[in-house]
């Protein structure tokens, strides 16, 4: 199909259109959610299955998307926005905290978020793998914004003068490659550990890359 079909404009039942067509691209997202990040999976799902499950039409959907793989990049997109605003919010709850505890408590906010639905840990960490060069593309600039907000907290650590000064450029980006892969084995059940203890284990690299073997902080 070439294009997204039109849209009806106007007030019905009380809505606006722009409201009905937010109630239906939610729809879709969850419907999305539900196929995608269970079974059977983004790639055996087709347009008509996700459809039935969010109670709309084909019509309809292509009156909001023009593929699976523009449900798929929204909903990748919706993921790591929900993650993203749990983490902005246990950064500024942990302004206070010293680096041990503000740093737990990131990513025990981080962490919670994304494995509170098994969904989401498959969106993020599988489905989107593969699937073609844009949807690559998108996956590494939210990774980079991953890798830049933890560089962003590592520079202010520095400042303060609690963590070594340094470029934690590759660091940072070292350091989110681990996240992704034992959240995912955690939750693939190929790691014989709880939650905390895997956020634990995380805080603990953290801290050795921000406070090295012979590094003293400031006021030590």
């Amino acid at each position: 199909m070439a294009g997204r079909l039109r849209a009806p404009s106007g007030r019905y039942g009380g809505k606006s259109a722009e409201e009905r067509q937010a109630e239906r691209r939610r729809r879709f997202l969850d419907a999305a959610l539900q196929l995608f990040g269970d079974t059977p999976g983004y790639r055996g799902t087709t347009v008509a299955a996700l459809s039935e499950t969010a109670g709309l039409s084909t019509r309809q959907f292509y009156e909001e998307f023009r593929t699976l793989e523009d449900v798929l990049a929204a909903l990748h997109l919706q993921v790591n926005d929900w993650a993203e605003e749990a983490v902005l919010t246990a950064v500024a709850d942990a302004q206070h905290l010293p680096i041990a505890e503000r740093t737990a408590a990131i990513f025990r906010a981080y962490a919670a978020n994304v494995t509170a639905d098994p969904r989401r840990v498959r969106i993020t960490f599988v489905e989107i793998i593969g699937v073609s060069p844009r949807l690559e593309e998108q996956r590494l600039a939210r990774r980079a914004r991953w890798v830049d907000l933890v560089r962003a907290e590592a520079e202010a650590f520095a400042v303060r003068g609690e963590a070594a000064p340094r470029d934690y450029r590759l660091a940072a980006t070292a350091f989110i490659g681990s996240v992704n892969g034992l959240l995912h084995d955690w939750n693939a059940g190929w790691v014989q550990a709880t939650l905390d203890e895997v956020v634990d284990e995380l805080v603990r690299q953290l801290l050795g890359i921000l406070r090295p073997p012979g590094w003293t902080p400031r006021d030590g």
